[in-house]
């Protein structure tokens, strides 16, 4: 079951502005999370929640204009790289991987980019890596999302009626229809990891104020016609993306994959922008990205374990 989110985030001052965080104790490798939009260092938590603390360190962090971390420490993609830099300059952290969710693709895909020596591995999961606009929303489904007593409401429907938000979620954020969709939801409600996932999740988009700075730039910075200079990414990566992802387009991890030189991938068949949680492939997702972890980490931090041959897992 995934973890409570835990307490005692941090705000430290680096070289590039303040950032909050939070990091798990221990002695192994370092995996930082870079999370997407209405997040913050308590969702990037909640987003590693398929890794043991006790064999990684879990740094988790409030990317600029999210809860404790202020915009001006971070506007553009590139600025937020080296925030992360910065940021584990100010832990004495000499190499992290990066897993990069969402639209926390492209500042975490440019650390691995502009700062080739500090990352010794990315997962991407379902991230954006090129031009990306945010899904409309009607006025009634913004003012759930957006206002104290809509998010309130949502947390209770999630409780009381899991399957009734289940089919919401997943008519809004993927291209599934019908059936598909019905499987989904009998997955989730079935698997009790996937749905604490779920709440977990979801508490940690509220309150919305404090997280609006940040998703609101990201709209602004990510609606830009660019693409990331995904080939100068020289780290083993591994690409992960669900088929019928209607938040991110599918394209973004294919150039991904196609981009980066080595990169592993895996497509997770009929999966949601959540399907690396919430679909019958979870698991199978989520054991695939441990061991491409576990192949590429070193007890030594100054030096990266390469596969010979990349792998390529899912459908083909």
């Amino acid at each position: 079951m995934p973890p409570a989110t835990p307490a005692g985030a941090r705000v430290v001052d680096t070289g590039a502005g303040p950032v909050e965080y939070h990091l798990t104790p221990g002695d192994g490798p370092v995996v930082l999370a870079s999370h997407g939009g209405w997040g913050g260092w308590d969702q990037a938590r909640v987003l590693l929640d398929w890794l043991d603390p006790a064999q990684y360190r879990l740094l988790s962090v409030s990317r600029p204009g999210y809860l404790g971390t202020p915009l001006a420490s971070g506007r553009t993609m590139e600025d937020q790289a080296d925030l992360f830099a910065a940021l584990l300059d100010a832990l004495d952290i000499e190499r992290a991987a990066v897993v990069a969710v969402s639209s926390g693709g492209p500042p975490g895909y440019l650390l691995a980019a502009r700062h080739p020596d500090r990352v010794w591995a990315v997962v991407g999961i379902a991230a954006v890596t090129g031009h990306h606009e945010a899904p409309q929303v009607g006025r009634i489904a913004q003012a759930l999302f957006t206002s104290r007593p809509g998010q309130l409401l949502m947390a209770q429907l999630i409780r009381r009626r899991p399957a009734w938000m289940l089919h919401q979620l997943f008519r809004g954020e993927s291209h599934l229809r019908g059936r598909q969709i019905d499987v989904n939801v009998e997955y989730v409600l079935g698997a009790p990891d996937a749905l604490a996932f779920l709440r977990a999740f979801m508490d940690t988009t509220t309150p919305y104020a404090p997280r609006r700075p940040g998703t609101d730039n990201d709209t602004e910075q990510q609606g830009r016609p660019v693409r990331l200079p995904l080939d100068r990414v020289r780290c083993p990566t591994l690409v992960v993306h669900g088929t019928h992802d209607a938040d991110v387009d599918f394209s973004d991890c294919v150039h991904a994959h196609e981009s980066i030189p080595g990169a592993e991938r895996f497509w997770i068949q009929a999966g949601s922008h959540l399907g690396f949680w919430l679909s019958p492939h979870a698991s199978e997702a989520q054991a695939a990205a441990r061991d491409f972890l576990d192949r590429h980490r070193s007890v030594d931090p100054s030096t990266t374990s390469v596969a010979a041959v990349p792998r390529c897992y899912g459908g083909r």
